[in-house]
């Protein structure tokens, strides 16, 4: 088994731990603090329950004794693909109170997805609801069982069937670990996925805590806050800006809402007097547009956050008018650096920027495509490094190479410029994929699948602008022979065991792709001239 690791050069470490980012703190020891502080106080509402934060570390406890009683061991990896309820936090504070590895994967992950995440985290345990939205993650465990033979373990809330439910998982006196090393890997994420399938993020309980600490005290989050994971809750946004580990923090509720929507999230608001949530940006225009019809009172809301992808400033601006409530944008990443407009900035930052860095020792660079510094308030690309700023994907060498520089700066990929304030504007992404509602699609992932079908010969995937979703997928297809279906494409890629929002929106066929004297054109060129021929084209027909 690969070790996990995730490490700073020695004299930032000792740095970090001086200013006071790395305190030596635990994830499950931020909620056997918050227990013991105020056990009797209401810790987390969802469909399946409402626990105080007794009950909740309770819970956590007999699902970590019962985890080692089934055969996991501290250091195994176990993927978890759990909607937003409560069960979440008990399932996830119960893995790190067992020292195991959380390796979060999102609702909408299918067979190809999961698989590779079993396989490259060499996990062993998979924990799945019974159903959710209509689908039956029982029959994914069974798909995922056959592939990965590692895959020992699987854990079911609700109806287990052949598996082990969560709720009959063995009881009695096990020894639990002691705490792990703050130093140590707690978990990892997925990336974004810009180039194929997800890479996988090692955070650390150092570096990570401190990121949501930090953030819930720029957010002004305190223990009367009642926060709402809006978005699906393994998204690092809701996860950690300040998001639900934020809130356990500092001793405030958590509301799991099962759906974004707003008839279902305004519900969740006036109910649980919600006070601060975070939004995508064509949600937040979808809660504009029906905030004006409502029958909810959600006036208890009081900090809207925006982020995953940019918001456009005259949207930006209709927020208070229509919600009622402030606006936080937000600008970050599963990797590391997270930025935050301030809840008291004037509204020209606010609405005009993506923010500025946690930390004073966030250390960003704006460079030109040779590496070189642009002049100041110019567009660059967006190189960082610090305190929770990951040095390296999981035993991923290629990817180092291409992500990281040969002094630790992280390549986001994202082109910024800089305000005279310090505040971040994001202008758009340098890598070839598709920001869709939040969601990051890789345009080389679907292609390759696009070229498995036979008949394809030829498929470019391109980002297109579009006013609800952001961006959209659109596949540019040569038929090798009798031009296909679009729908038969489409059913196509979902057979393949993707998430359906990397199934294309359009599909737009070809006859060849333009190519320069030798035959050859770069995939970024291509794509980049096929996307500009679409929109021309868009634009003629309106």
């Amino acid at each position: 088994m690969q070790p996990l690791r995730q490490t700073w050069p020695q004299h930032l470490a000792v740095l970090y731990r001086e200013k006071g980012y790395w305190r030596g703190e635990t994830m499950f020891g931020v909620l056997r603090t918050a227990a013991a502080a105020a056990p009797d106080k209401l810790a987390v509402v969802g469909t399946d329950g409402r626990w105080t934060y007794r009950e909740l570390h309770e819970r956590a406890e007999r699902i970590a004794r019962g985890l080692i009683a089934a055969g996991l061991t501290p250091g195994d990896r176990v993927v978890v693909q759990l909607p937003n309820c409560a069960a979440f936090l008990s399932v996830v504070f119960g893995l790190f109170r067992a020292g195991l590895i959380p390796v979060f994967s999102l609702s909408a992950h299918r067979e190809t997805e999961i698989a590779h995440f079993l396989r490259g985290a060499e996990a062993v345990g998979y924990i799945v609801p019974d159903r959710h939205g209509g689908f039956d993650y029982r029959e994914l465990a069974r798909k995922v069982k056959q592939q990965v033979t590692t895959l020992r373990h699987v854990f079911v809330v609700g109806e287990a069937e052949e598996f082990i439910g969560l709720d009959d998982l063995p009881a009695g006196e096990v020894a639990l670990p002691v705490d792990p090393s703050p130093e140590s890997v707690a978990f990892l994420q997925i990336s974004g996925g810009s180039t194929g399938l997800s890479k996988l993020i090692p955070r650390t309980h150092d570096d990570y805590i401190y990121s949501f600490r930090a953030s819930a005290e720029i957010c002004g989050m305190t223990p009367d806050t009642v926060f709402m994971a809006s978005l699906p809750v393994a998204h690092n946004f809701p996860m950690s800006s300040p998001g639900i580990f934020g809130a356990i923090y500092v001793g405030a509720r958590v509301v799991m809402c099962p759906s974004p929507n707003p008839e279902t999230a305004f519900h969740w608001i006036e109910k649980e007097r919600v006070t601060m949530t975070g939004l995508v940006p064509p949600l937040a225009l979808l809660w504009m547009q029906a905030a004006g019809r409502t029958t909810f009172d959600i006036s208890s809301l009081d900090v809207l956050q925006v982020g995953g992808a940019k918001f456009a400033p005259e949207a930006a601006r209709r927020v208070s008018s229509t919600l009622r409530c402030r606006l936080q944008q937000v600008f970050g990443m599963a990797e590391g650096l997270v930025n935050y407009t301030r809840l008291d900035d004037p509204e020209d930052l606010v609405t005009e920027t993506q923010g500025r860095p946690i930390s004073p020792d966030d250390e960003i660079l704006i460079v030109d495509d040779m590496g070189q510094p642009v002049p100041a308030g110019e567009r660059g690309l967006l190189l960082t490094r610090g305190p929770y700023t990951i040095r390296a994907y999981h035993n991923d060498p290629s990817a180092n190479q291409r992500a990281f520089t040969a002094d630790g700066y992280y390549r986001t990929g994202d082109i910024v410029r800089m305000t005279p304030e310090g505040y971040l504007v994001v202008e758009g992404r340098a890598g070839d994929h598709i920001n869709r509602a939040g969601e990051k699609i890789s345009a080389e992932e679907i292609e390759d699948h696009l070229l498995a079908h036979p008949g394809v010969f030829d498929a470019a995937v391109v980002a297109i602008p579009d006013p609800y979703l952001g961006e959209r997928s659109c596949a540019f297809v040569i038929p090798d022979g009798p031009k296909p279906a679009t729908a038969d494409l489409k059913a196509f890629i979902r057979g393949r065991g993707l998430a359906e929002f990397k199934v294309p929106d359009q599909i737009v066929f070809a006859e060849s792709f333009e190519t320069t004297a030798v035959g050859k054109v770069s995939r970024k060129v291509l794509r980049q001239r096929l996307r500009e021929a679409l929109l021309s084209r868009e634009q003629e027909e309106v």
